[in-house]
């Protein structure tokens, strides 16, 4: 028997291919020149914001009492209950400099708990979705974390910081670390993606510091329902609007903690 939050998923994933599908056409005769700065590094286009109305627009018809907590803000409203996170293109530099990583990530909170997550993946047309309690899934195929426990055996992924430096010095002595013991480090410069990748097993772990719910939202059911870990720094829940998170295949949770937190103490 299908839940609520099973049909809302699927649905979603429609919402997310349609909108996904609007990228990709547009990448094809992209112009720079309409290209805005939200702030250092930070940037929009009218691709971001056309997506993001396509998506309030299906997903308020989808479910009508619901609110969106949207990158571009195109629509402020709050629901009672349900409220969308809403990244419409999440790897917008990617997107505008013609590198082939970036994603559509829809997560929806029921009250305060993330309660489904999908990532679509255009330019490998792939979509990551999961639900409370229902499992992970890649185009309809079950995925699950992997299950590499030693850190020597391990792809990390992370965000290299654009606007924030206040952690520079941290940073880059964890990255050192992680550098000088796993087997690589890469950086998509997708949030979204990296997650996805970690609840498929392509990556083993992920970090990121300065991130927004939108970034994480989504990924981080998908992590969670495939078998691994999502938290903050400390290890608490406070990873949507914390603006920091660790997600790990469970058996790397620890160390990653442990690690994260030597060097930022």
């Amino acid at each position: 028997m299908e839940t609520i939050y099973q049909q809302l998923t699927l649905a979603t994933c429609e919402i997310a291919r349609e909108v996904g599908e609007f990228i990709a056409e547009e990448r094809k005769s992209f112009d720079a020149s309409m290209i805005e700065t939200k702030g250092l590094h930070d940037l929009v286009s009218y691709v971001d914001k056309e997506s993001e109305k396509r998506i309030i627009r299906q997903l308020s018809d989808l479910l009508p009492e619901s609110g969106f907590i949207a990158e571009e803000g195109t629509s402020n409203k709050h629901g009672e209950r349900y409220n969308w996170v809403i990244d419409p293109l999440d790897g917008t530099t990617n997107f505008i400099q013609g590198v082939p990583v970036y994603a559509v990530s829809i997560g929806l909170l029921d009250g305060e708990e993330l309660v489904l997550g999908v990532v679509y993946e255009v330019g490998r047309d792939e979509c990551f979705y999961a639900w409370k309690n229902g499992g992970a899934y890649l185009n309809g195929e079950i995925i699950r974390v992997s299950v590499r426990s030693d850190i020597h055996d391990t792809l990390l992924a992370t965000g290299f910081p654009y606007n924030d430096f206040s952690k520079m010095e941290s940073y880059m002595s964890f990255l050192e670390w992680t550098m000088k013991n796993a087997r690589g480090v890469r950086r998509l410069g997708s949030a979204a993606t990296d997650l996805a990748y970690v609840a498929c097993g392509r990556f083993d772990a992920f970090w990121e510091y300065d991130l927004k719910p939108w970034d994480v939202a989504a990924g981080a059911v998908i992590v969670k329902e495939a078998g691994g870990t999502v938290s903050d720094y400390k290890g608490g829940n406070d990873f949507l609007f914390g603006r920091e998170i660790v997600a790990t295949n469970g058996l790397l949770d620890e160390l990653m903690l442990q690690k994260v937190n030597e060097y930022n103490s």
